[in-house]
């Protein structure tokens, strides 16, 4: 199907993403001129759209890991290559209520003296990558304003569909549930082993350490098993707010075996995926996952398990970085997107350790170093820690329980060795 095609499905929409609080706008593709179904939509969309030279580009073709690593080579090329009065904005194609039906792309918004630049530079993309890419015109029509689009770079009928490609944009309201949650499952977030696991059999070829790690994969579930003997307590948490500490203490508390999560065997190419797109550096923590509960299931059959992060985490911070926008943007409490894995050995307890935003920045003084970029991105970005935290208490089955983390260690350890205690039977 071509891409004029795509874009003229009836009921697919386009959300352009602004400021990360701000609404977003969506509108659709129309082969005629139509009124807005919402006034105040019109005028977001003027207002955003202004005088500039406006092009689009969306990616399409190939598997879903070449379009993950195509999308992410372009937030490079066009950062790096376009000039500097280039604004580039998300944004996302979709069907509502259709899962797997997102495309995603980017709004240009030009404001450079001369558009040959930046044309040279989308032609040039379009050449290397599987790219659609439009551009937009403001013409007069029936006595409003509507703004123009068609296929930019190709001739003005498309051969295939033997109709004009000129399609009119009409602003709607956007859909309450953002259209992100469409594609988390199994591609963000993999609720799944043989989900994740495909993802990097399809990285053999490009991302020769994929091997490696399925090899280790294979030795550690080689006799997996979702069972336990003693229980497995699971310590959650932000950075700063005493996950080592407690994890250290509840060791020796209660001569128990400390597991980490992401596992000391996958260091190593921790560094390696963490330069990858989301849907394949996913995968690669949800494998992790998958190794962290074949170890638990050994160590629970001598003694208890203390765990520093587990699934929760990897959705959480998968969750919030995926969904853009609010915190009332993320999916709603009782989604499908917070269910615990069917196939992952579940613990005994969950702790979500808590302090206040004060304190944790006093805690977070002079950290930084060995961390990961969305780990960073907590220190500097509010919202991202709000939805980071609001996507761990969504979670369920098992649900997070809430620990107040502000008082001292000591006492932090004890009011968790009595949750353990009445809880887990120890």
């Amino acid at each position: 199907m071509s891409a004029v095609r795509l874009a003229r499905g009836c009921s697919r929409l386009f959300l352009l993403e602004l400021e990360a609080r701000a609404e977003p706008l969506c509108f659709l593709l129309r082969a005629e001129p139509s009124a807005p179904s919402c006034p105040s939509s019109t005028l977001a969309l003027l207002s955003a759209f202004g005088s500039a030279r406006l092009f689009s580009l969306l990616v399409h073709g190939g598997g879903r890991v070449h379009r993950a690593r195509s999308h992410a080579e372009l937030v490079n090329a066009l950062s790096s290559r376009l000039p500097p009065e280039c604004r580039v904005l998300p944004l996302t194609a979709f069907l509502p209520g259709v899962k797997d039906s997102v495309t995603r792309g980017f709004f240009l918004r030009d404001e450079s003296t001369s558009s040959s630049s930046t044309e040279r530079v989308l032609n040039e993309l379009k050449q290397s990558h599987a790219l659609t890419v439009f551009s937009y015109e403001r013409e007069e029509n029936g006595g409003g304003q509507y703004w123009c689009q068609e296929l930019w770079g190709c001739p003005t009928t498309d051969t295939e569909a033997g109709e004009n490609q000129r399609l009119y944009v009409t602003p709607v309201t956007a859909p309450q549930e953002n259209p992100t949650a469409l594609h988390i499952i199994n591609s963000v977030v993999f609720y799944r082993l043989d989900d994740a696991y495909q993802v990097l059999e399809e990285c053999r070829d490009i991302i020769p350490e994929s091997k490696e790690v399925l090899e280790i994969v294979n030795q550690q579930l080689e006799a997996y098993r979702r069972d336990i003997r003693f229980p497995v307590v699971v310590i959650k948490g932000l950075d700063a707010t005493g996950k080592t500490t407690l994890t250290e203490s509840l060791q020796q508390a209660l001569g128990a075996t400390l597991l980490k999560s992401p596992p000391q065997c996958l260091a190593a190419f921790r560094q390696r995926f963490d330069s990858e797109p989301p849907l394949i550096r996913r995968a690669f923590y949800a494998l992790g996952n998958y190794i962290t509960a074949a170890q638990i299931a050994r160590e629970s059959l001598q003694r208890p398990v203390i765990v520093d992060r587990y699934w929760h985490s990897t959705a959480a911070y998968a969750i919030a970085t995926a969904v853009s926008g609010a915190v009332e943007k993320l999916p709603a409490l009782g989604s499908e997107i917070y269910e615990w894995p069917s196939d992952l050995l579940q613990p005994s307890l969950v702790l979500l350790l808590t302090v206040s935003p004060r304190e944790r920045l006093r805690r977070l003084q002079g950290r930084g170093l060995g961390q990961t970029e969305e780990e960073t991105q907590l220190e500097v970005n509010d919202l991202f820690r709000q939805k980071v935290d609001e996507a761990y208490k969504r979670i369920q089955n098992p649900a997070c329980v809430t620990v107040d983390a502000s008082p001292s260690p000591d006492q932090v350890l004890q009011q968790v060795l009595s949750l353990i205690r009445n809880k887990c039977h120890l």
